[in-house]
């Protein structure tokens, strides 16, 4: 039996004083029913799944054309549009890295679709394009993914994306011409290019060929690592390593600096507890399981000779630098260098003979050089509280580069001189944005337990507390990634349109180590949502704004943080923007790499983790004639990371349960764009423009 949802759901927009209601698509409805553990659990938009389906295309554009029609009644989009693409216009270079005495970054002039990727002879030199990815497309979608120069910069291998996939295209350039050599490697996914010295070619990771017409959504499992020799078709490339019996196992695979090892990096799926192996170089050399118990993480740090450096959470929520002897590998004989502190060391790399390390204290970096055997060098002077990134480089570099940013300072690239301690500044952008009227406090909130939850509010200087304010709150909350304050064109225009901008380090995230993060996870996952509501309720509280002008936003996990909060409370927030979001807690693992979530949300196929994900599941929670916030969903065709019938059965089934004269519920979907990666600068404007014009008529 099929039924329909009615045709005419009205909502108003006050601010706009629109007399008309909005005529919804007619969404057809299935009676498709699920029984999981005893429970029946309907889904009655299921067909939308079905991204290649006539119906599904027709309902697309239908819903695209009814989103258009509103954000095109809001005056105030155009100018929106203008001031980002105003703002968005400067010059910006990407910190450069050297090969055979080259060095190559990348470039944008203002407004290109894509950066371009250019190479100077000298460090300081201007560089002549090398490769632009703008003309490998009419609409700038095909994006530049990812590039390895080989050791002596003759060659670069590059990868491509199109449309925002995660699908990448692996091709070679000659450095000297500038043109392609002909090599040409499909069907690659969640790899990285590590060369050969010799530069005869290049190791990378694969899948096989999906089935025809099942590439955005077919499940990727039985990942290879295989080596490519220059000049040969892909299929001769040689197959290095695979798991027969481990369908979920992934691997990354490079040379060490010395050129001694191939160390594979071998996870499954998202969860931080890992595998590492390693061989000798030499091909006839045989795989060593060094690290196979999967009984904390393992971030492989570099060598000295026979000693490998990791950092690691073995017996170290906060994570800690160990070195283990492959020739002593028994634990016993493990050493620890650089110990457990009271913050998070989040990142390692090993620069100039030294190591470089990336602590957050309370979601803030700070960087501090050790000397090999641990000894503390001294803390890197950061130009103020912000994000720092960078510190790469090889054993004999004498300096390295690193970038620097903040919520209201876009930030800069510093020469850093590893003997003297001393930064240089190497590119600063101009942008037009009066950073210093505006100021960054951060806060910490009660959760419902009690857990003190960080907040960073941004906003401009001396604003008066009176519930006035429109107020935007971020987070993520997921995976063990970190949110520290970073610029943004689009979060910039926001402040100056007399915004506050509020971003919440849920747990979940890696913030505070394993520990925050396992503690947002499975059957804890209810914090997260927990502290975000909590976030949102003290912002009320201390009169930054108020239910009906605070809005929440999110994307990917963060898209399902906005649609549990919407659901769980939905008189707290005036509007929500979830955006590429897992929204379907029950089916997530049956597409591309959903599988790859079980380790931070669990599985329906577990009958205690399906109680808990059906009690949050925003798709399953929506109650009809509820008033839900103003919504916009957004999504797009390319994703193959959150599948777009997350947000297209979210929307339909909200559009259904919206209260009569509730806001309006809309979905955007955007074309020839993924999860987010690489998508055109003039689309990433456009969304933008619409998100804030959206909210400005909402709140």
């Amino acid at each position: 039996m099929n039924t329909r949802i009615p045709s005419l759901l009205s909502c108003m927009i006050p601010s706009l004083g629109l007399a008309a209601a909005i005529q919804y698509p007619d969404t057809r409805k299935a009676d498709v029913i699920d029984e999981l553990h005893g429970t029946p659990v309907p889904d009655p938009y299921r067909w939308l799944e079905d991204d290649n389906s006539p119906e599904t295309k027709a309902w697309v554009t239908a819903q695209n054309k009814v989103t258009e029609d509103l954000l095109s009644k809001i005056p105030q989009r155009a100018e929106i549009r203008k001031r980002l693409a105003d703002l968005w216009n400067f010059e910006r270079t990407g910190a450069p890295q050297e090969f055979g005495g080259k060095w190559f970054f990348s470039h944008n002039t203002g407004l290109q679709n894509q950066s371009v990727l250019k190479v100077s002879d000298s460090i300081d030199g201007e560089g002549r394009l090398l490769l632009d990815p703008n003309t490998l497309s009419e609409d700038g979608t095909v994006a530049l993914a990812n590039f390895t120069p080989s050791e002596d910069g003759k060659l670069l291998g590059y990868s491509i994306s199109r449309g925002g996939s995660d699908w990448n295209e692996i091709l070679v350039r000659d450095v000297a011409t500038g043109k392609d050599t002909g090599d040409h490697l499909k069907w690659v996914k969640f790899s990285g290019i590590s060369w050969a010295k010799d530069g005869s070619g290049f190791y990378y990771s694969r899948y096989d060929a999906p089935a025809e017409g099942a590439a955005l959504t077919q499940k990727n499992e039985y990942q290879k690592l295989c080596f490519h020799k220059i000049g040969t078709p892909q299929s001769e490339d040689v197959l290095i390593y695979e798991r027969k019996d481990q369908a979920r196992w992934g691997f990354g695979g490079g040379l060490t600096e010395d050129g001694k090892f191939l160390v594979i990096h071998v996870t499954e799926g998202t969860d931080p507890k890992n595998r590492f192996f390693y061989k000798d170089a030499k091909p006839e050399a045989k795989v060593v399981e060094l690290l196979a118990d999967a009984d904390a993480s393992y971030d492989f740090v570099g060598n000295e000779g026979d000693l490998f450096f990791f950092r690691t959470d073995l017996k170290a929520p906060r994570h800690r630098v160990i070195a283990i002897d492959v020739k002593k590998p028994e634990r016993e004989n493990w050493k620890e260098i650089i110990p457990e502190s009271k913050d998070l060391l989040q990142g390692v790399t090993m620069v100039g003979g030294k190591i470089a390390c990336e602590f957050l204290k309370d979601a803030r970096r700070v960087i501090t050089l050790y000397n090999l055997d641990g000894s503390k060098l001294r803390d890197v002077e950061l130009p103020g509280i912000g994000s720092a990134g960078g510190f790469d480089g090889r054993k004999e570099d004498k300096e390295t580069f690193y970038s620097f940013t903040s919520y209201t300072d876009p930030g800069a690239i510093y020469r850093y001189n590893l003997e003297t301690g001393e930064s240089k500044l190497w590119k600063k952008p101009e942008v037009g944005f009066d950073g210093p009227a505006y100021e960054t406090k951060q806060v910490f909130v009660p959760s419902k337990d009690g857990t003190k939850v960080p907040v960073f509010i941004t906003h401009k200087k001396g604003i008066s507390l009176d519930g006035s304010h429109r107020v935007l709150l971020t987070g993520y909350g997921g995976f063990n990634i970190s949110l520290s304050p970073g610029f943004s064109i689009g979060r910039a225009v926001w402040l100056e349109r007399g915004g506050i901008l509020a971003v919440a380090n849920l747990r979940g995230g890696g913030e505070y180590g394993s520990e925050w993060h396992l503690a947002g996870t499975r059957l804890r996952k209810q914090n997260v949502f927990d502290d975000f509501i909590a976030a949102g309720e003290w912002l009320v509280k201390e009169k930054y704004t108020q239910p009906s002008k605070l809005a929440i936003q999110g994307g990917s996990n963060g898209g399902l943080l906005v649609g549990a909060c919407m659901t769980q409370r939905p008189d707290l927030f005036g509007a929500a923007l979830p955006a590429v979001g897992v929204m379907d807690m029950l089916r997530f693992h049956k597409f591309t790499i959903g599988w790859a979530w079980e380790k931070d949300y669990g599985s329906a196929e577990n009958p205690e983790e399906f109680k808990a994900l059906l009690r949050y599941s925003p798709y399953h929670v929506l109650k009809s004639g509820t008033r839900y916030p103003a919504t916009m969903v957004t999504t797009a065709d390319h994703d193959d990371r959150v599948v777009p019938a997350h947000s297209f059965k979210f929307a339909a089934r909200l559009q259904e349960c919206q209260a009569k004269d509730g806001p309006p519920v809309l979905i955007r979907i955007d074309t020839s764009a993924g999860h987010g990666a690489g998508t055109a600068l003039s689309k990433m404007i456009d969304r933008t423009a619409d998100e804030w014009a959206f909210l400005e008529a909402n709140l």
